[in-house]
């Protein structure tokens, strides 16, 4: 018994890093430098340039292509290609990932409460520690805006 258990339990763990993988595959982005001060005139305070990441995602205009190419990249192995949570690497997770084609769970979420489930991770906002966190996305609200778009075109 033991050996059959093994037989399903090492090709599981070998898709479940797989996905984890896929899912922080993509090229890191270093990030942006902050913006210098602003130079002042003469007797006046230097004003401060504003952050990068301040701006708020649903204020961003979608990079839908750079949001696909990261979906197939990154999501794929666990959500799937039709985003049904279905995906190679699901087979071998438990709980399941998020099926984005159920209305109910589509109504029961903001734009912003799935934007940060995509930066920050599942853990940060009470779901699965499975669901990696995509810090290099904090400065690229235009692909997370492109992603939560996605996401919302799943539901059936």
């Amino acid at each position: 018994m033991n050996q059959a258990f093994n037989a399903i339990r090492i090709p599981a763990l070998a898709l479940l890093l797989a996905g984890t993988m896929a899912c922080g595959s993509e090229k890191k982005d270093s990030g942006s430098a902050e913006p210098a001060a602003t130079p002042a005139a003469k007797g006046t305070p230097a004003k401060a340039a504003p952050k990068a990441d301040t701006k708020p995602v649903a204020a961003a205009a979608a990079d839908d292509e750079g949001a696909k190419a990261l979906f197939a990249a990154r999501c794929t192995a666990c959500h799937g290609d039709s985003g049904k949570g279905d995906g190679p690497g699901s087979a071998a997770l438990n709980p399941k990932p998020q099926d984005y084609t159920n209305a109910e769970w589509q109504a029961s979420v903001t734009d912003e409460d799935i934007s940060a489930a995509i930066v920050k991770g599942g853990l940060a906002v009470g779901k699965s520690a499975i669901m990696p966190a995509n810090p290099d996305l904090k400065n690229k609200p235009a692909v997370v805006k492109g992603l939560v778009n996605m996401i919302r075109d799943f539901e059936e």
